[in-house]
């Protein structure tokens, strides 16, 4: 991809050495870096570098807010968005769910942090369409393969720190490390104090908890018909309420309020009033029936069921779910163990088994459940789904885990047709 570029001594920029051309810089990154000759051999104009784009494309314009952690990134991106926009600033998004613009859908779903070429270039759009704030989820990948390089960030926020991508990262030390070689540096960064695991440069670090003392902390808060609070900033108390449910979310809601407190002048009152505006996300604890209710979450490491399942520990609960093919091995186990901890029956099946075996990804799952009296296995997810609704009685709820607002099942290096959301009301309309 070739990016035209104005006022430069060439006309574009470009990643891929194949298109470069006397007319056309080579952007040098971690990724493409044995590439080089080959673009100068194929008459790059030159090379230039992430930092010396970021002021050739003129991205000082723009604030922007980097989110990482294993679990909320996709939620407090939306939720810092929403509030934003409800305050009256043109805003960008960029993540999971694809890159937006003043509430409007630009492109969909690719990586959760793009090349750095590729983030550019939706920087400079939100520029040339009025944004000021530029809102963006940072993975580890991203991290760790420097897909970040060049960004000045106005803030930097962690949600938490727990298991995923051990297939990638190796260890669980090592991506600890790497979530938190994104604060190492002096850049304003909000961080959760609450997560033992963090750690950061202390210089303009500012904290939000609900456990510890931070600078940001929730000092009430119930759980009831959504989540509802009292944040407390240094003398000031405001009351919030949230249509979001679980605990989780509540820690979610706190770093948005506070990201945007750090970020704006805007008055803790009026965030505190947009906060109430924001519906969720959709595939994060998305309600698809009331009666009977079943809700669909995109969890899918064991802390993000844990957390999904005791926020609705109250309830009776049909969990079904699976874990991907040709990711961490390690986590499937756990999940086993989390699911049965929680609910009255679980329903094993596949997510996105890959290039793997779906059966050998469903028998590491029950390596982690001792008592498999209430386990139903069934490699159909569609299968596994009807079951559950079948079984279903009373006030018993389905909660279907893994694959959220996904519209495809991948096996193989098909993506076939599959959205948990649809097949459930297809299948209660059904029964």
């Amino acid at each position: 991809m070739r990016i035209e570029i104005e006022g430069q001594p060439y006309r574009y920029i470009s990643e891929n050495s194949n298109e470069c051309g006397r007319e056309c810089a080579f952007f040098l990154t971690k990724q493409n870096g044995k590439y080089k000759e080959d673009a100068l051999s194929r008459g790059a104009h030159s090379i230039v570098t992430p930092k010396e784009c970021w002021s050739i494309f003129g991205l000082d314009r723009i604030c922007v807010i980097g989110i990482t952690g294993t679990n909320g990134k996709t939620t407090t991106a939306s939720a810092i968005y929403s509030i934003l926009l409800d305050l009256g600033h043109k805003t960008a998004m960029q993540g999971t769910r694809g890159f937006f613009m003043n509430d409007a859908p630009v492109e969909g779903k690719t990586l959760t942090t793009p090349t750095v070429l590729n983030t550019y270039r939706h920087m400079a759009q939100a520029i040339a369409d009025g944004c000021k704030y530029f809102v963006m989820e940072v993975s580890s990948h991203a991290i760790e393969q420097e897909r970040i390089e060049g960004i000045s960030f106005g803030l930097k926020i962690l949600t938490n720190i727990t298991q995923d991508h051990l297939d990638y990262h190796e260890s669980i030390e090592e991506y600890i490390r790497i979530k938190n070689l994104f604060f190492q540096d002096e850049t304003k960064k909000l961080i959760n104090k609450d997560e033992a695991k963090a750690q950061f440069n202390f210089k303009n670090a500012f904290t939000y908890g609900v456990e510890n003392p931070a600078t940001y902390k929730i000092i009430a808060y119930s759980l009831n018909n959504g989540v509802s609070g009292v944040l407390k900033h240094f003398e000031d108390h405001v009351p919030f309420v949230s249509a979001l449910h679980g605990f989780f979310n509540l820690y979610n809601i706190t770093a948005a309020m506070a990201a945007v407190h750090l970020v704006t002048d805007e008055s803790f009152e009026k965030i505190a009033d947009a906060v109430e505006n924001f519906g969720g996300v959709s595939g994060r604890m998305e309600v698809v029936s009331e009666s009977p209710l079943v809700i669909v979450d995109f969890a899918h490491t064991p802390d993000g069921m844990e957390q999904v399942l005791n926020a609705l520990k109250e309830k009776e609960l049909l969990v079904v779910f699976g874990a991907g093919g040709d990711r961490d091995r390690t986590k499937r186990p756990l999940m086993g163990k989390v699911a049965v901890a929680y609910a009255k029956k679980v329903y094993v099946t596949s997510d996105n088994p890959r290039f793997e075996d779906p059966d050998a990804i469903i028998n590491d799952i029950l390596v982690g459940i001792e008592d498999k009296s209430n386990v139903h296995v069934d490699v159909n997810r569609r299968a596994a789904i009807a079951q559950a609704l079948k079984d279903r009685s009373g006030e018993e709820v389905v909660l279907i885990l893994g694959k959220g607002d996904e519209t495809s099942q991948i096996i193989y290096d098909q993506h076939l047709p599959f959205d948990d959301r649809v097949v459930a009301k297809e299948l209660l309309a059904s029964l």
